[in-house]
């Protein structure tokens, strides 16, 4: 523990890059700062960052001791949630990454489940589609994600992975509104309010397209979900979304599945880094979202076998 501080403040100033903005964060003088860094150095007997006129950037070394240091404070997260444990009030702090799909309704309505019995257990959600989930656990910023056709990855392990339906969306004057299914050729008679290159329905949606061998009309293209929602419910186009990406109640909005001759199902995936160590407030977490993601699946499979 004695090199707790000095941690934390070797961390900021890789996260940061300056000197200055971690001393400003940390409410420390940057000559102090910068003497905590160099002493530390002496002491492990190398330097641990390269000075360049833009910044501080971590070295080799530096890398290593960052690694390290996520450890010890995951370790750290870890011990303080089982001791909270112990005496029956469950504490702890859980950081999410998740795709866009997931941020509107999903996650919100499953953290709040949660800190209805779990009060003091505090949560961070950061938005990531697609690959951008992956660098979150990566670098510690998050210690689970929910996303959306997650890439091959060797350091992501997936706890549960469940298949959804890619749904046309449009408002409910659209002449396609109304039908349960439509078929992709049918959409494309339409402009297309299109998701972004960075986002992983966009892969799915252009490779049905390349596929079927047909022009597409781009009217509005965005790597936000909820501007393409708006667009939507505005002109006569078409966008595309998973079934639980769509938000509940909007009068604006309805949805059709495509046919999945046309459109494959799309994985949604719960993981972690592969190898690390939940704290007990994560861990009851991605029990209680596993359940649901489960309970989801389970139900649109019910719905497709009656349909």
């Amino acid at each position: 523990m004695r090199h707790m501080k000095v941690l934390q403040v070797i961390r900021d100033v890789a996260e940061t890059g300056s000197i200055r903005r971690s001393a400003e964060r940390l409410a420390i003088a940057p000559s102090a700062l910068t003497r905590r860094i160099q002493d530390f150095e002496h002491e492990l007997g190398t330097t641990l960052f390269e000075r360049l006129p833009q910044g501080m950037r971590p070295n080799p070394a530096g890398e290593l001791l960052l690694r390290h240091i996520r450890d010890q404070f995951a370790d750290l997260d870890r011990l303080r949630s089982q001791i909270a444990d112990l005496s029956g009030i469950r504490r702890g702090h859980v950081a999410i990454a998740c795709s866009q799909a997931f941020a509107h309704e999903l996650v919100p309505d499953e953290i709040q489940t949660y800190r209805a019995q779990h009060p003091f257990v505090s949560f961070k959600v950061l938005v990531r589609d697609h690959a951008y989930a992956v660098d979150a656990l990566t670098s510690f910023e998050a210690d689970v994600a929910v996303v959306l056709q997650p890439p091959p990855a060797p350091e992501l392990h997936l706890l549960q992975t469940i298949t959804q339906p890619l749904c046309a969306l449009m408002g409910p004057h659209h002449p396609l509104a109304g039908r349960p299914t439509v078929r992709l050729r049918d959409c494309l008679q339409y402009p297309i309010a299109m998701p972004g290159p960075g986002l992983a329905i966009r892969h799915l949606v252009q490779g049905a397209i390349v596929r079927a061998s047909m022009p597409v009309r781009i009217a509005v293209e965005s790597d936000s979900f909820e501007v393409l929602r708006s667009y939507a419910a505005r002109e006569d186009v078409v966008s595309f979304q998973i079934r639980t990406g769509i938000p509940r109640g909007r009068l604006d909005l309805v949805a059709s599945e495509v046919d999945r001759r046309d459109l494959p199902l799309a994985q949604v995936a719960l993981g972690q880094l592969r190898g690390r160590r939940l704290s007990v407030a994560a861990s009851k977490f991605v029990e209680q979202i596993g359940r649901s993601l489960n309970s989801d699946g389970e139900a649109l499979s019910n719905a497709s076998r009656e349909g």
